[in-house]
């Protein structure tokens, strides 16, 4: 698909407004596309987001509930967290696999990778299907509080459709998972 490679936004000045170990933000001054004066505020992220979505032989997955600060909500959802940029991600995903539900993977497939809220941040999630579960001890972080439940995929499938899980990196791997099984690609 052809597109404009060249950025049509004009930056003039730029101010950090804050910093700290896992985010910056930054205050630009800038001509819009349309040639207009203008700010834009962009959130640095210094981490990839990495999700895991682990599914067994019978075809059953793994969600980790737990009180997310930003929403002020209970969220269920895949094993994800941080991934240090400059490290291989499958290693991050292994980690995260590992401390949040004890699991370990035999077979590792990256399914996506997106942008989580590219009008603001320059956030990459990078997704990945884990199959070959063996079990070991959780090791979770201690900012975690969290709850590990194993539900039949389908389930988690019809959660993703009511409604009742909103992280957007579940989500999306749920419903290209789904994909894969419909397309006989699992």
């Amino acid at each position: 698909m052809h597109h404009p490679e060249e950025n049509p936004w004009k930056i003039t000045s730029e101010k950090e407004i804050y910093d700290n170990p896992w985010i910056n933000l930054t205050e630009y001054q800038v001509i819009n596309p349309s040639g207009n004066l203008g700010i834009y505020g962009k959130v640095h992220f210094k981490n990839i987001a990495i999700g895991v979505l682990p599914l067994d032989d019978e075809l059953n997955t793994y969600l980790v509930g737990q009180y997310r600060f930003p929403p002020d909500q209970y969220s269920w959802e895949m094993p994800e967290g941080g991934g240090p940029i400059g490290i291989d991600p499958l290693e991050s995903a292994k980690r995260e696999l590992l401390e949040e539900t004890g699991l370990k993977a035999d077979t590792w497939t990256e399914i996506l990778r997106m942008h989580l809220s590219n009008s603001v941040s320059d956030e990459l999630a990078i997704l990945y299907l884990a199959r070959g579960l063996q079990q070991f001890e959780a090791e979770p972080e201690d900012t975690e509080q969290l709850i590990v439940k194993k539900l039949p995929f389908a389930e988690i499938y019809q959660m993703v459709c009511r409604g009742e899980i909103t992280d957007s990196m579940t989500v999306a791997a749920v419903l290209k998972v789904q994909l894969m099984i419909i397309e006989k690609q699992l």
